[in-house]
């Protein structure tokens, strides 16, 4: 009966995946906790949007994996069918073959979903990752002496993009990504930010948090108040208001402008420069 050898096929290839699939991710839990703790770690620092590429490689892993995995149950399923597996359900009545094929209909349409949903996400991680990274390499070109770039700065709030530090104060750079078709302006309205091209809105709360908490932890640092000028970059869009008292709204073009975003009451001393690279360079750390 060939409701038969389909069932007896199907099942044969899916516990062989099952058992595959089982294999591959723990393979790839040991080797991230094997490889978790890189050489040099106090040495090595974050690379503009280093979460975001280690997100990427994450999910281009787990792509990988269910890939393999609809590849071997393909592969399996056509040789137990071809060696007639049905012998496995032979005598079963109808209803259980038919209840069975269901069930690796349900398991298969969730595979799909996932695979569906792994691509989705790969594409938007990288695209944040790519924005992050145009970014920091603008702001690579405003290094000098005396100031340093920071990526990927961890605070109790969050993780902030990009940290400058300069004795002419420090700059907290979020970079907010979104997409749009033909390039469109944006500005800064109270506590979000207002896409011209009909989007919805994004809130700063997070970002406005962030900035705040990494002003108060460094001020811990220094032992006496430091203001952190917060920043927010949206890659790929025109600015119309630039700025206020709280923050500087900026694109990839015009980021390099935010060193003149400063009055004396920001500068620091020497002193106090190097102690807040010191201070970020070891949350900056690999390790």
């Amino acid at each position: 009966m060939e409701l038969e050898a389909i069932s007896g096929a199907a099942t044969v290839a899916l516990a062989s995946t099952v058992v595959f699939m089982l294999v591959a991710k723990t393979w790839l839990l040991l080797s991230r906790t094997l490889g978790a703790q890189p050489s040099f770690a106090d040495r090595i620092m974050h690379e503009a949007a280093q979460r975001f590429r280690d997100e990427l490689d994450n999910i281009s892993s787990r792509q990988s994996a269910y890939l393999s995995g609809a590849l071997v149950f393909a592969t399996l399923f056509a040789a137990a069918y071809i060696l007639q597996a049905k012998n496995l359900f032979s005598g079963y009545p109808s209803w259980q073959l038919y209840l069975q094929l269901g069930f690796l209909g349900l398991v298969m349409l969730y595979a799909g979903y996932c695979l569906i949903r792994t691509a989705f996400n790969r594409r938007q991680v990288a695209f944040v990752r790519d924005a992050n990274i145009a970014i920091g390499h603008q702001l690579q070109q405003i290094s000098a002496q005396g100031t340093r770039v920071f990526h990927d700065v961890s605070t109790t709030a969050g993780v902030v993009d990009h940290v400058i530090v300069s004795r002419r104060g420090v700059y907290a750079i979020n970079v907010v990504a979104r997409r749009s078709r033909q390039r469109a302006s944006v500005e800064s309205q109270q506590n979000h930010l207002h896409f011209q091209n009909g989007s919805e809105d994004e809130s700063i709360v997070a970002i406005v948090a962030k900035s705040g908490r990494l002003q108060k932890e460094l001020r811990e640092v220094l032992g006496h108040k430091i203001r952190v000028r917060s920043v927010i970059a949206v890659p790929g869009w025109d600015v119309n208001e630039q700025g206020s008292d709280h923050h500087l709204l900026v694109n990839e073009r015009n980021i390099g402008m935010i060193t003149g975003w400063n009055d004396n009451s920001d500068h620091l001393m020497n002193e106090d420069v190097d102690l807040l690279n010191k201070e970020l360079t070891t949350r900056c750390a690999r390790g």
